[in-house]
């Protein structure tokens, strides 16, 4: 009876935490960001495919896919990722060390922002960059189908972008401690620099 007491306790405790305010103002930031994101990147590729030929229109196109991989592989990274590591490191006063316990004890949040946000919002970028690669074809090659040439571009936008993630948590799951420790260090920098710290604060366990 008294371990189920002291389980629901610590079970209030952790959810309090996780609920708490620092979290709640971090996920603000997250939603502000998203959207500046998206419309960042958005209005930065109308303007680029509007202006640029068919090729640099696909080097832009493979660049919005590389950010969406990227990311993904990020937030695997950072959910598969053990946070003793971390603590070693924090001890030691080794930069990112804290960082990376923060990334790892945060990791639906982390994950959430980088597999679902940027994820969604490449997967929009790179439909309408597609989509203006088509209509650039279309137009300068006037013999070709736009429905088939369509459907081949999307083809192969969603192939490369499923292939590329499916390879990509691989990689994360297998490098995961490297691959947090350099987002850690990055977000180390930023904080350092230029008072930027994207990482919420709270946690469920003993801060470190």
């Amino acid at each position: 009876m008294k371990k189920e007491k002291l389980f629901k306790k610590n079970k209030s405790k952790i959810m309090k935490n996780n609920n708490g305010k620092p979290k709640a103002n971090w996920i603000l930031k997250v939603i502000i960001l998203a959207f500046g994101l998206s419309v960042f990147f958005s209005l930065g590729s109308e303007i680029l495919m509007s202006r640029v030929n068919i090729i640099i229109s696909f080097i832009i196109l493979v660049g919005i896919i590389f950010i969406g991989i990227l990311f993904d592989i990020i937030g695997t990274a950072v959910t598969s990722a053990d946070e003793a590591p971390f603590h070693a490191m924090a001890a030691d006063k080794v930069k990112g060390g804290r960082e990376g316990v923060r990334l790892i004890r945060n990791a639906d949040v982390v994950s959430n922002f980088c597999n679902d946000v940027i994820g969604d919002i490449c997967g929009i970028i790179s439909g309408s960059a597609g989509a203006a690669i088509v209509l650039k074809i279309f137009i300068s090659k006037g013999g070709i189908k736009e429905t088939l040439t369509s459907i081949i571009i999307s083809g192969i936008i969603s192939t490369v972008t499923v292939g590329g993630k499916a390879l990509g948590k691989t990689f994360a799951i297998n490098n995961s401690k490297e691959i947090v420790y350099k987002v850690a260090y990055i977000a180390c920098l930023l904080n350092e620099k230029f008072g930027i710290d994207l990482i919420p604060k709270s946690c469920p366990r003993k801060k470190v």
